[in-house]
């Protein structure tokens, strides 16, 4: 943001602009509470316009504090900060995809909002004084994912930000007319001269087209995968992607199937609803695996407290690589907004992306287990297999726990009078509220 030239784009299901933005390489410039930060930008380029589009539902908790409030009222007065409340969604949906366009030159597209309870390290430490709360709470260990962009790919999402504006009811944004090169300092592309596709949700409204290309391209990625899928979702409760998996382990050498989950979904009423809804999927899904070939893990970090998976990866083989803001659950799916953005390896001329592909699951998967890339790397070329890679490197480290279904019992019988893959289902029950 600090190299924005003329424009700043921020969509996404919140933001707080308490939140302060600590750099562990090193003290950046300016104010670490990103409101505070947003008025030293606007301060220090007069040619800048800030636009923030958020949802509608979940911003009634800012109104409740004051310095909040104080801010959002201040904002509303200032000539180039542009703040709304994206209400363009059917009742009880959100806005729930997490972009942000620097110009038109660089963005961001991932499951992780400017929000609290969202800042961490890898490492995942118990003690982590950066991670406290502008309430002073420790949410505990987060682990999540962004995807930067240049190119292409950055100027059609920053027109997907600007439909997306206007849908809400904002005016025109300020057009960019000066480039430069936003691109963050330090970090080195995992990828260059390569093809990405943009996968989005839209649900039907008046006016508005249902836009379904997010479960699409799960299902096509689901089908295409000859050895390995990995996946890091906040849920699992989705039966369209239940039967997809089921039907994939069915095959005699169909691929192995590893999916990082939270222990537990965040609140109350919401690991009420996703916890036993996971649990019944997960038990129809392993009845289907003729061959042991589905695992669903836990991550913990070395103390053994859990890690809060919010990342919504997929990789498959050494081919496809997608992150963004959807779950494997029916809303992501056609009821709230989302964005996602997917590589395609084999679209590319050089041959190294499926080797950097490769080197980002193993590189995930080395973080679960608190073990070194090269260690996984060599493991999975030794075994063939991310299970057996798993078993091996994990020897009772209990940092990358199995699932354990709870009352066990009561779930099988539940199953035996649903069958929750059944295609026919896909408009019940299991659609409406997860």
């Amino acid at each position: 943001m600090a190299q924005a030239n003329q424009r700043v784009m921020l969509l996404g299901w919140d933001f707080d602009e308490r939140v302060e933005m600590h750099d562990t390489t090193g003290q950046p410039e300016g104010p670490l509470a990103v409101g505070a930060y947003f008025d030293w930008l606007l301060k220090k380029n007069r040619n800048l316009d800030i636009y923030v589009l958020r949802w509608d539902t979940g911003a009634l908790k800012s109104f409740l504090r004051a310095k909040s409030l104080f801010t959002l009222i201040r904002w509303f007065f200032h000539p180039r900060v542009h703040f709304k409340l994206d209400g363009h969604h059917p009742v009880g949906a959100a806005h729930h995809q997490k972009i942000i366009v620097i110009d038109e030159d660089t963005a961001f597209c991932s499951g992780i909002d400017v929000t609290n309870n969202r800042w961490d390290t890898r490492s995942h430490d118990d003690e982590q004084r950066h991670r406290h709360q502008p309430d002073g709470h420790d949410a505990g260990p987060w682990h999540d994912a962004a995807m930067v962009v240049q190119g292409n790919v950055a100027r059609a999402l920053s027109e997907y930000a600007e439909q997306h504006w206007g849908d809400a009811g904002g005016k025109e944004p300020k057009p960019v007319t000066a480039h430069g090169d936003c691109w963050p300092a330090g970090l080195d592309a995992d990828f260059t001269d390569c093809q990405i596709a943009i996968a989005r949700t839209f649900p039907e409204m008046d006016g508005q087209h249902p836009v379904h290309e997010i479960e699409n391209l799960y299902l096509d990625m689901i089908a295409a995968a000859k050895q390995f899928i990995y996946a890091e979702s906040q849920y699992f409760a989705s039966a369209r992607i239940a039967a997809a998996i089921a039907r994939r382990l069915s095959e005699v050498d169909g691929p192995e199937i590893i999916v990082i989950n939270p222990q537990s979904a965040e609140g109350w009423l919401e690991s009420k609803v996703m916890d036993s809804t996971r649990a019944r999927l997960y038990e129809a899904v392993r009845a289907r695996d003729k061959y042991g070939r589905f695992r669903m893990y836990h991550p913990f970090n070395g103390k053994g407290t859990p890690i809060y998976v919010h990342a919504k990866i997929l990789i498959v083989d050494d081919q496809f690589i997608r992150i963004g803001s959807s779950n494997f659950n029916n809303r992501s799916f056609g009821f709230d907004s989302e964005c996602d953005v997917a590589l395609d390896a084999s679209a590319a001329p050089h041959k190294n992306l499926a080797e950097e592909i490769a080197r980002i699951r193993n590189d995930l998967l080395a973080e679960h287990l608190g073990r070194d890339e090269g260690e996984v790397r060599r493991t999975i070329a030794e075994t063939g297999s991310l299970i057996a890679t798993i078993e091996t490197l994990e020897q009772s480290h209990g940092r990358l726990r199995p699932y354990e279904t709870p009352d066990i019992t009561a779930v099988e019988a539940w199953l035996a009078d649903n069958d929750v893959l059944d295609p026919k289902r896909a408009d019940d029950v299991f659609a409406g509220i997860i």
